[in-house]
C-alpha cells in the first residue's frame, strides 16, 4: 500500500524500508516451517505493521512512492523541478510503451539543480504526477523556461486510454509547437481530480539543467504580458539609440556613431535570440537558424564589442602588442562564428564559450589600462562593460553546463544592456567631442596663426581682395591698416625668443581691446599685423585707433619683468582714396611702413590719395 507523502523521500527511508522488508521475509520463511502456527506469526506481525504505517505516514511516505503535485487555484504557479522521478536512456531509442513496461525500477528521484550530459543519442525521461483539486476551475500549463533546449516531448493519457505526444524545442519550428512562445510549454489534460502521470522526454546535445514550472493559464498569460512588456521597452530603447546614432553619424560625419549603431543592432539580435523572442517572432518557421542563431550571433556580437572598446579606448603607447592582440581577437569573431556553424555542437559550444571569455577578459583589461593612463573614457567603458561581461560569463557557464539555470542567466543580458547602453553612449559622446576638438584645432592651424590666433596671411589677403572688390563695385567705404612692432628685433636680440613671442601676444591683446567684433585682423608677417576696417569714410577714426594702440604699447604692465614697452608704426589707406587692386595696396602699405624710421615722429601715415586716373579710350575715339 502506498501512503500519501508529505515531502521528498531521503536515503534513510530506503534503508529503513529495506531492513523491515528483510525482517518480514525472514519471519515469513520461518513461519512456513512445519509445526509453526501461521496465525501466531500473523498476530506478531500485525502490530509492527500498524506502527510502521503510522511512522511512514508521519515521516513522509515509503520510498518509491512519487509525490503527487496537487494543483489548486490558491497557488497559481510553482517550481516543480525537484518533484519528479527521472531516468536516462543512453541509446535514446526507447518509445513510451517500453518505458511504461520497464516499471519503477529504473526511475530515481530528480534534483532541482541537476546538470545532465546526454550527448547526441541520449534522452532524459521524467515522470510528473499531477492531481487537480476539486474546486479548481483553471487550465494548467507545464513550462520549461529555458529557451535553449533542442527537443522536449511530453506524453499524456488520452480519454481512450492511449498516449498522446506533443513536441517543442529549437530543432522544431516554433510555429509548429503546440503552444508557440519563447520556450517550450504544454497544456495539461486533467479532466478530473484523479492524479495523472505525465512523462517528459528531453534531448539536448550539450550539458544542461532543466527548470520546470507549472501554472494556471491565466497566471501564465499575465506573466507573459509582463515579460514581453519589459522586453519591448528594452528593444524600443535600443532601436531609438540605433536610429539616433545613425542620424548623428550622418550629421557629424563621424563613423564612430555608425559602428556603435551596427554593434547595438547585433546586440539586439543576440538578446532576442538568447531570450527566445526572435525564435517566436522573427524566424519561427526555421528550426535550423533558430538552433544556430544564439551561438552564431553571440560570437559576432562579442567581436563587435571588442572592436568598439578598441575604437573608444584608442591605442596605448606602452602596450602596442596588446592593442594588436585585442584588434585581432575582435576580427577573429567572423571565422569563429563560421567554424561554429559547421562543426558539431558539443565542440562548437565550448569554442564560443572560450572565445567569449577571452573577449570579456581582453575588453575589461583594455578599458582598465586606458583608465590607468589617465583617460576618463576608460572609466566609462569599464563601468559600461562590467555588468554585460558578468552576464555573458554567467550565461556561457550555464550553456556549457557548469552551473544550473537561474533568473540571472536568462535575463542578465537585458539587465546588463540597460546599464551598458547609456554609459557607453556617454563614452562615445566624450570621445567624439575630443575628436572633433582635435579636428577643429587642426583645421584652425591652416586658417589661423598658431601663436597669436589671428588669421593666417593667405586668409587675410583673401578677405582683403573681397573688400577691395566690393569697394570698387559698390563704392562701400573701408580702410586698411598695416601695424608693425618696430622694436621686435631688439627685444628678440636682447631678451630672447620667449620674451619676443610674449610681446607679440601682448600686442594682439591690445589690438583686441580697441577693435570692433566685425573688424578683420591677421598676422601678415613675423611682427606685422593687418587690419581691415569696414564702413570707415574718413581718416579720423583710423588716426584715433592708431593713437590709442601706440599709447597702450608705451605703457608696460605692472610687475612685468623685464619691463618691455611696445613701439608700433601704422600705415593706413582709405579705399575710397586709392582705387588700386588688392596686391597693389598690400605692396604700397608694406613699402610705407618699412621706410618709416625707427625714431620717426610720425608713427601714423596714410597713403596719398589718387587725384586723377587715366580714362581708357574706346575704339571710336581713335
Amino acid at each position: 500500500v502506498d501512503f500519501p507523502t508529505l515531502g521528498k523521500p531521503t536515503m534513510p527511508h530506503f534503508k529503513l524500508m529495506t531492513n523491515l522488508k528483510n525482517q518480514v521475509a525472514k519471519c515469513i520463511r520461518y513461519a512456513a516451517k512445519p509445526g509453526f502456527p501461521v496465525s501466531t506469526v500473523a498476530s506478531w506481525l500485525r502490530l509492527p505493521a500498524m506502527l510502521l504505517a503510522v511512522c511512514l505516514q508521519l515521516w513522509g511516505g515509503p520510498v518509491g512512492a512519487q509525490p503527487v503535485i496537487v494543483l489548486t487555484d490558491q497557488m497559481p504557479a510553482r517550481d516543480i523541478s525537484a518533484a519528479s522521478v527521472m531516468w536516462v536512456d543512453a541509446d535514446g531509442n526507447m518509445p513510451i510503451g517500453q518505458v511504461l513496461e520497464s516499471g519503477e525500477g529504473k526511475f530515481l528521484p530528480s534534483g532541482a539543480n541537476t546538470v545532465y550530459a546526454l550527448g547526441h543519442r541520449g534522452a532524459l525521461w521524467q515522470r510528473y504526477r499531477f492531481s487537480k483539486s476539486e474546486d479548481s476551475r483553471q487550465d494548467w500549463v507545464l513550462e520549461f523556461p529555458r529557451p535553449l533546449l533542442d527537443q522536449v516531448t511530453i506524453y499524456q493519457v488520452t480519454p481512450s486510454g492511449g498516449w498522446s505526444s506533443q513536441t517543442a524545442g529549437d530543432t522544431v519550428p516554433v510555429d509548429s509547437w503546440p503552444d508557440p512562445g519563447r520556450f517550450a510549454q504544454f497544456g495539461l489534460q486533467l479532466p478530473d481530480p484523479a492524479f495523472r502521470d505525465v512523462y517528459v522526454r528531453v534531448q539536448n546535445v550539450t550539458r544542461f539543467s532543466l527548470p520546470v514550472r507549472v501554472g494556471s493559464r491565466s497566471d501564465q498569460r499575465q506573466r507573459l504580458q509582463l515579460e514581453y512588456l519589459v522586453v519591448g521597452v528594452v528593444f524600443g530603447a535600443l532601436l531609438l539609440v540605433i536610429v539616433a546614432c545613425m542620424v548623428q553619424s550622418g550629421v557629424y560625419r563621424d563613423r564612430a556613431y555608425g559602428w556603435y549603431a551596427l554593434y547595438a543592432s547585433a546586440l539586439t539580435l543576440v538578446i532576442a535570440a538568447w531570450t527566445g523572442v526572435a525564435g517566436h517572432l522573427l524566424w519561427s518557421h526555421s528550426s535550423w537558424w533558430n538552433d544556430l542563431a544564439p551561438g552564431f550571433l553571440g560570437t559576432l556580437a562579442g567581436g563587435a564589442a571588442l572592436l568598439v572598446i578598441h575604437q573608444l579606448c584608442g591605442a596605448g603607447a606602452r602596450h602596442k602588442w596588446f592593442d594588436r592582440f585585442a584588434y585581432g581577437l575582435g576580427i577573429a569573431a567572423l571565422p569563429a562564428s563560421l567554424v561554429y556553424a559547421v562543426i558539431d555542437r558539443r565542440g562548437g559550444v565550448p569554442l564560443i564559450g572560450v572565445y567569449l571569455a577571452c573577449v570579456v577578459v581582453t575588453g575589461l583589461s583594455k578599458a582598465w589600462l586606458t583608465w590607468r593612463r589617465g583617460d576618463i573614457i576608460g572609466l566609462w567603458v569599464l563601468g559600461a562593460f562590467t555588468p554585460m561581461a558578468l552576464a555573458t560569463l554567467v550565461l556561457v557557464t550555464n550553456v556549457v553546463g557548469l552551473q544550473p539555470s537561474s533568473w540571472f542567466s536568462q535575463y542578465g543580458l537585458m539587465a546588463g544592456l540597460a546599464i551598458e547602453v547609456p554609459l557607453l553612449l556617454i563614452a562615445l559622446n566624450l570621445r567624439s567631442r575630443e575628436r572633433h576638438s582635435v579636428e577643429a584645432r587642426a583645421l584652425a592651424l591652416s586658417s589661423q596663426d598658431a601663436l597669436t590666433g589671428l588669421l593666417a596671411p593667405h586668409i587675410f589677403h583673401d578677405r582683403l581682395k573681397q573688400v577691395v572688390a566690393r569697394a570698387r563695385r559698390n563704392r562701400e567705404p573701408a580702410a586698411v591698416m598695416y601695424i608693425e612692432l618696430i622694436n621686435y628685433r631688439y627685444i628678440k636680440k636682447t631678451w630672447g625668443v620667449a620674451v619676443a613671442e610674449q610681446s607679440l601676444l601682448r600686442s594682439v591683446i591690445k589690438l583686441r581691446r580697441i577693435l570692433r567684433d566685425v573688424d578683420t585682423v591677421g598676422r601678415v608677417d613675423e611682427f606685422r599685423f593687418g587690419l581691415i576696417l569696414e564702413g570707415v569714410t574718413s581718416r579720423a577714426p583710423v588716426t584715433e585707433l592708431a593713437a590709442r594702440l601706440i599709447a597702450a604699447g608705451l605703457m608696460p604692465l605692472k610687475g612685468l619683468k623685464p619691463e618691455v614697452v611696445l613701439q608700433f608704426h601704422v600705415a593706413a589707406v582709405l579705399l575710397q582714396e586709392r582705387w588700386g587692386s588688392a596686391p597693389e595696396i598690400t605692396q604700397a602699405l608694406t613699402d610705407l611702413v618699412q621706410h618709416m624710421g625707427a625714431r620717426s615722429r610720425r608713427p601714423i601715415r596714410f597713403l596719398e590719395p589718387e587725384l586723377t586716373r587715366p580714362l581708357p579710350l574706346d575704339s571710336d575715339s581713335r
